[in-house]
Parts: C-alpha cells; structure tokens; sequence
C-alpha cells in the first residue's frame, strides 16, 4: 500500500509540472495581452494613454519577453507563494483569489455532502427494489435533475422565493456580515444564504450519482457471490451492504478527482446569477480582460485541486478495493 502511495504521488507531481505550463500557455492563446486590451478600451472612450508609461509597464512585468521567460518568472514566483500581481484590480493575486476560492471551496464541498447524502441511499434503495414506485420516482427525478440546467433552476428559486415569501435570494452574507470577522452569527448568517446555491449546484450531480449507483448496484446483485450469500441465509441488508454497495461505489469514488473543479468552472452561470463572491466569476473576468497573473493562479489552483482529488480518489479505491492493490503490484 506505501508503493502504491508513493507512486500516487510521484504522477501528482509530474502532472503538476504539466499542468502549469499548459495552463500558462492556455493564457497566452489570445492575440496580444492585457496591456493592448487596456489601450483599446481606453481608444473607445477616446481616452489616450502615453506609450512611455506602456513600455514601462511592459517591460515590468515582462510581457514582451518570449512565452518561457514570462512562464518561469510566473512559476518561481508562485514557488515561492507570490502568485503575481493582478494588471486590472492592481492588487496582489493571492489576495484577491483568497477569500474567493474560500466562499467556493465552501459551497462545493457542502454541495458535495449534500449530493451523497441524498444519492447513496435513493440509488440503494432504487436498485434494491428494481420496478418499484419509489425507482420510478428516483427515475423520473434523475432526468428531470439532469434536464434542467443549473442556472435556470437558480432562476425558479429566485422567482418562487418572492413571490412565496416577499424576499430575493443572493449573496453569500447580510450586508452587517459582509466583511466581518467569523464568528457563530456570522457562521448563521453564511447558512441560512448558502443553502440556495448548494441546492441548485447538487442537483445536476445527485441525480447523475443516483443513474450511477443504481445501474452498477443492479449488475452486482446478479452476480453469483450475492446467490451464494442468500444461499447460506444471511439477512438481506448484509447481503446488500457488506460487498455489492462495496463494489458499486467505485465509480462514484473514481469522480471525486474532478468533481470539485467541475463544480467550481461549472458554477459560473450560477454565481453570475445569484451574485456570489466566488472564484468563478473572477475567472470569466480575467480570461476574458487577459489578466494572466490572475487568471493563471485561479486555474492552477483548479487543476491542483483536480489532481489531488484524483490521488485522493484512487487511495479510497485501493483501500476499498483490494483488487486494485493487487494489480498495481
């Protein structure tokens, strides 16, 4: 099982490497930088900039130099902690990014709770009683959870909470908690606004889990060891849980790797609409101003939560699964 770590970790850190120099180089597709989206913005208010101070600012932060010497000046840096200085909010990136990626990391992972809380027992239950009412409810719900998009469904929420209860929903806090410290009333106050986009972001992804966990529990409980396990008299719910649910959660475990960061890219819309403080929106805004310092950390830092998310994965697996020890031997 150390091996098998060790191994793990080693790939996480190659792909690391990897993963910078594509995420660096995904900025840099664009046409010109940030400095000459700048300038035509300030051309069409008729505004005009001097070339000297543009040649400075050029020349400060290197973008006229070639891809990897921008590239290496930016990764020692963000070694080093310093993930750059943001060309439009003229602030430094990790500040900016900080409590952004806070509010995100928060409502993903609630929303993820949230998900398998929900679609683990609703899927056992679906495949365990295969053409039943309750399976065809868990059905009709899983496509329709699949059908509707998230940021239409934020929508409803929003039109059914005025019209029900005279309020609008958005927002992460009270404007008396905005920007204060945490404490328990501001912890509650984060709550009672937080449960609104964990609902809209965890339906999408329950009832997928649910399709999921139902059609690989069905293959299982066709197996012969399940008949051999009823053969011998043990109770039923033994014979579901201790082996068949063991092995049909393999492929929800196998998700884990991304499924964080497809919540957070795939949460955009959503927090456009409900007007969250979260990463996604500031990633739209930078890729679409070029404001590479900020937009390189915000995806390096998703595809570090993606690749160990991955890691995490395929330990949970092995030690799940023991076939899966034994093969990587």
């Amino acid at each position: 099982m150390a091996g098998f770590i060790v191994q793990r970790i080693i790939a996480m850190l190659l792909t690391l490497v990897a993963v910078s120099i594509v995420a660096f180089a995904i900025i840099q597709l664009p046409p010109g930088d940030y400095l000459t989206s700048y300038i035509a913005q300030l051309a069409s208010t008729g505004d005009q900039v001097d070339p000297r101070v543009i040649e400075n600012l050029r020349s400060q932060y290197g973008l006229g130099e070639p891809f990897y010497v921008q590239y290496w000046k930016w990764i020692t840096g963000v070694v080093q902690g310093n993930f750059g200085h943001s060309f439009e909010w003229k602030r430094p990136v990790w500040e900016l990014i900080w409590g952004r990626l806070g509010n995100s990391l928060m409502i993903e992972g609630m929303a993820v709770m949230v998900m398998w809380l929900v679609a683990l027992p609703i899927g056992i239950y679906a495949a365990v009683r295969k053409y039943s009412l309750g399976d065809y409810l868990a059905t009709i719900g899983g496509f329709v959870g699949l059908a509707i998009p998230n940021f239409l469904f934020a929508l409803i929420l929003m039109y059914l909470a005025y019209i029900w209860f005279g309020t609008t929903m958005g927002g992460l806090f009270s404007p008396e908690f905005e920007n204060a410290r945490w404490s328990l009333p501001r912890i509650w106050d984060f709550l009672s606004h937080a449960w609104a986009p964990v609902l809209v972001l965890a339906m999408a992804g329950t009832a997928e889990l649910i399709r999921i966990l139902r059609a690989n529990l069905l293959d299982e409980l066709q197996k012969p060891y399940v008949t051999t396990a009823r053969a011998k008299g043990l109770p039923e719910w033994k014979v579901v849980l201790k082996y068949p649910v063991r092995l049909a959660l393999n492929p929800l475990i196998s998700t884990i790797g991304w499924l964080l960061p497809a919540l957070v890219s795939g949460s955009v819309i959503v927090s456009v609409v409900l007007n969250l403080p979260t990463a996604g929106p500031m990633l739209l805004r930078s890729l679409t101003t070029q404001d590479m310092y900020l937009a390189g950390a915000i995806i390096l830092l998703l595809s570090v939560l993606t690749v160990i998310g991955t890691v995490i994965s395929d330990i949970l697996l092995a030690l799940i699964d023991p076939r899966i020890r034994y093969g990587s031997k």
